[in-house]
C-alpha cells in the first residue's frame, strides 16, 4: 500500500465541538447525515459527537469517511460514537501514537487500510456488526498484542494483521469462510485455529509466521493456497484433511521443522516446491503418501535431502505407479504399507 501523504482540505462544513476542536464533515445521505472527512491535521484526543447542529439543522454523523484522519501523526486517541456504522478507506492510515479505538457497535465494515501503520495500536475489539474488514486494514500494527474478532465476519481481506509481529494467538471465527493473501503474513502467531466453515486457505495466509508451531485444517478446506505457510520454520505439524484438493506452490516450503507428513488420497495436485525445505538442517523423515492414482509432481516438490534420506510410505500396490511418476520416482526408500499401516515390502 502507498504511503504517500496526498493530504487536501475539501470538506462541506467544519464544525467547532464543545471542547474546541473543528470537526470536518461531508454531507451524505442526500445531505441528512454527515460523514467525518479530511481537514486539518488533528492532535491530542478527538471526541466525534453522535449528531450535529450546523445552520439550524441536526444530523447524524453516520461514517468516517476516507482518508478521515489519515497521517494525523499527533493524534492520540479518538472517540467514535454509536451512530458511526462505516469506517472508510484509510480513515486511520498512519496514525502512529494511537493506542486504542473502540469500533462501536453499529459498525459492519471496516475500510481498506483502516488502521495501516498504526505501530502504537496494542488492541482492538471488533463488534459483533462487523461483517467483512478490509483489506490491510491491520497492516503493519506492530504492537498490536490482542485482536477480537466476532462470529459476524464473514471474510478477512487481503495483508490485514500482515506484519503484526506481538500477535501471538488468535481465533478466527466459525463464520470466516475466506481469509484473504497474507491475510496474518509474518504475524508472531503461536498457535492458530482456521474455523471450519473454512474452504479454501489464501495465498501466503501464514507465511514467514516464525513461531508458528502447529496447525490444524478443517474438514471442509479443499485447496491450500501457494505459500500458505511459506517459511513457517517452527511448525513441527501439519494435519492435512481428506477433503483437501490441491497443494499449492510452496505452500509449506521452508517449513524446516516439520518430522512428518501425511497426504491424504484426496489430493490430485501438489504445487511446485510445496514441501521443500532447502536446509540441510530439515528434520523431514517420514512421509506418507495415501494417493492410491499418483500424478506427476516436479522434481523440486521435496528438497534433495528429502528424496534422499526420507522414508515415503505408499498405499500397498502402488509401488509400480510411483516409480512411473515425476518427481516421486526421485525417492530411495520406497515402502508399501497396508490398510493397517503395516509395512508390506520394502
Amino acid at each position: 500500500m502507498s504511503m504517500t501523504n496526498n493530504k487536501a482540505q475539501a470538506y462541506d462544513i467544519a464544525v467547532k465541538n464543545a471542547d474546541g476542536v473543528t470537526i470536518y464533515y461531508n454531507y451524505i445521505a442526500d445531505s441528512k447525515e454527515l460523514e467525518v472527512t479530511r481537514g486539518r491535521n488533528y492532535v491530542n484526543n478527538v471526541v466525534i459527537p453522535g449528531k450535529v447542529t450546523y445552520m439550524g439543522r441536526t444530523r447524524k454523523v453516520t461514517a468516517i469517511g476516507d482518508c478521515a484522519f489519515d497521517w494525523c501523526n499527533g493524534l492520540t486517541s479518538v472517540t467514535i460514537p454509536d451512530s458511526v456504522t462505516s469506517i472508510g478507506h484509510r480513515a486511520f492510515f498512519a496514525c502512529c501514537r494511537i493506542t486504542s479505538v473502540t469500533i462501536p457497535d453499529n459498525v459492519t465494515s471496516i475500510g481498506n487500510g483502516a488502521f495501516y501503520y498504526c505501530q502504537s495500536l496494542t488492541s482492538i475489539t471488533i463488534p459483533d456488526s462487523v461483517t467483512s474488514i478490509g483489506d490491510s486494514a491491520f497492516e503493519g500494527c506492530d504492537g498490536l498484542t490482542s485482536v477480537t474478532i466476532p462470529n459476524s465476519v464473514i471474510s478477512i481481506g487481503e495483508a490485514v494483521f500482515q506484519g503484526c509481529d506481538k500477535l501471538t494467538s488468535i481465533i478466527i471465527p466459525d463464520s470466516v469462510t475466506s481469509i484473504g493473501y497474507c491475510a496474518f503474513s509474518n504475524c508472531g502467531l503461536k498457535s492458530v485455529t482456521i474455523p471450519n466453515r473454512m474452504t479454501s486457505i489464501g495465498n501466503n495466509a501464514f507465511s514467514d509466521c516464525c513461531c508458528l508451531t502447529s496447525v490444524t485444517i478443517p474438514e471442509n478446506v479443499t485447496s491450500i493456497g501457494d505459500g500458505a505457510f511459506l517459511r513457517c520454520c517452527c511448525l513441527t505439524s501439519a494435519t492435512i484433511p481428506n477433503s483437501v484438493i490441491s497443494i499449492g506452490n510452496s505452500a509449506f516450503r521452508g517449513c524446516r521443522s516439520l518430522t512428518s507428513l501425511t497426504i491424504p488420497n484426496s489430493v490430485t495436485n501438489i504445487g511446485k516446491g510445496a514441501f521443500n525445505f532447502t536446509n540441510r538442517e530439515e528434520k523431514l523423515v517420514e512421509i506418507t503418501s495415501l494417493i492410491k492414482e499418483p500424478m506427476d509432481i516436479d522434481t523440486n516438490t521435496f528438497s534433495y535431502e528429502v528424496y534422499k534420506n526420507a522414508s515415503l510410505y505408499i498405499p500397498e500396490g502402488t509401488m509400480e505407479k510411483y516409480k512411473a511418476c515425476k518427481g516421486w520416482k526421485d525417492f530411495v526408500w520406497i515402502e508399501e504399507i497396508t490398510d493397517d499401516g503395516n509395512d508390506s515390502h520394502y
